[in-house]
């Protein structure tokens, strides 16, 4: 019997993916004028939250490793900087479901009851994979718990919510880029214990953060009586502080997040060192992940509200009003605090052993 060559069509399966826009009716003809733009638009976002997840997995499995040569960094900062692609287009994905008209939605929007946006599981693993549940404690609750309670009621649902389970049982990005940055050599490398080398840096460096905010509060605050100056300069001393000093974490994960807190300010502050300029990129390229997704949310409610108005999400929740609290979420806000506080360099403590941090004296891991 002669084997038949690969075809375009046989690789892509494209006679099985192309039969799969008939929603419930199970038969295009049925549909109304639009409803194969609704199905096929939401469907293309899962096809790209799928490749996500899986460039995700890929840069969290090798940032989890227990050790992680600096030429691996390269790797991981490549497959996070895909999904920052693949969501910069996903945002301009709306501009094509906005071609939807409010009326003529309307005309189907009904057979979508009870199912919702927000039961987009592959959408709940990319935030879980990303660490979502690490800051947001209510996520389990306020999220997962209505999508757990559909999956009960349907007889695929098995599949999805064992999906969802899984993912929460993995090492999110979060969790390994905290793990990687905790074991950032902090000069002056090899000098002591490392949460005090870690502490010895951050006393350093909020000596330089006064000496920094007093010279800007004296420019902009001329004239001002010497007690409100001084006041201000405590107050922002005070609070710079607390964050480095983790007042804002329970007692018990205060010198882990002490640890990752001048991880990065160390990496950033000092990123024009050999290497360092692979791990600042990484730092940065994650701050990038959470722009877009902050933009990718953005939109989603703008799109909601454009053609639905305010009126109650198909689901039961409080459409874009609901959506639009949701926003307020960060994955990763220590990066963007420690932005506030980063020192121009005639601030910062001077490095004892700058040699280590070229190619030639060390490895980073």
């Amino acid at each position: 019997m002669r084997e038949e060559p690969t075809s375009y069509w046989d690789y892509l399966h494209l006679p099985q993916l192309l039969d799969l826009q008939h929603g419930i009716d199970r038969d295009e003809s049925e549909l109304a004028q639009d409803e194969i733009h609704f199905i096929m638009v939401h469907q293309v976002f899962e096809l790209w939250f799928k490749l996500v997840i899986h460039e995700l997995r890929l840069a969290s499995r090798e940032l989890a490793s227990p050790q992680v040569p600096e030429e691996k960094i390269p790797f991981v900062v490549h497959h996070l900087g895909r999904i920052n692609t693949i969501l910069n287009h996903t945002i301009s994905q709306f501009d094509v479901m906005e071609t939807l008209d409010p009326q003529d939605f309307i005309s189907f929007r009904d057979k979508l009851v009870p199912a919702s946006g927000l039961q987009s599981y592959q959408y709940r693993i990319l935030e879980i994979l990303l660490g979502i549940e690490s800051t947001n404690p209510d996520y389990g609750e306020s999220i997962l718990a209505g999508l757990q309670k559909m999956t009960d009621q349907t007889s695929s649902g098995r599949h999805v919510w064992g999906a969802v389970a899984a993912a929460r049982a993995e090492v999110s990005l979060r969790m390994a880029l905290h793990e990687w940055l905790v074991r950032t050599p902090i000069d002056p490398v090899g000098h002591g214990a490392r949460v005090e080398i870690a502490e010895r840096f951050l006393q350093s460096y909020l000596s330089g953060y006064e000496r920094s905010l007093r010279e800007t509060l004296t420019t902009i605050m001329t004239g001002a009586e010497p007690g409100k100056l001084e006041a201000r300069l405590a107050e922002g001393v005070s609070q710079v502080a607390n964050f480095l000093n983790a007042e804002d974490q329970p007692e018990e994960a205060r010198a882990r997040t002490k640890l990752v807190r001048a991880g990065i300010l160390f990496i950033e502050s000092y990123r024009d060192l050999p290497l360092l300029a692979w791990p600042r990129l990484l730092l940065d390229t994650v701050v990038v992940l959470e722009e877009r997704l902050l933009l990718w949310r953005t939109r989603h409610v703008r799109m909601v509200e454009r053609i639905i108005g305010q009126r109650i999400g198909t689901g039961g929740t409080a459409g874009a009003g609901f959506l639009e609290q949701r926003n307020k979420g960060r994955i990763f806000p220590e990066l963007w605090q420690a932005r506030t506080i980063l020192l121009s360099r005639k601030y910062l403590p001077p490095l004892t052993q700058p040699e280590f941090y070229t190619f030639e004296e060390s490895r980073l891991s």
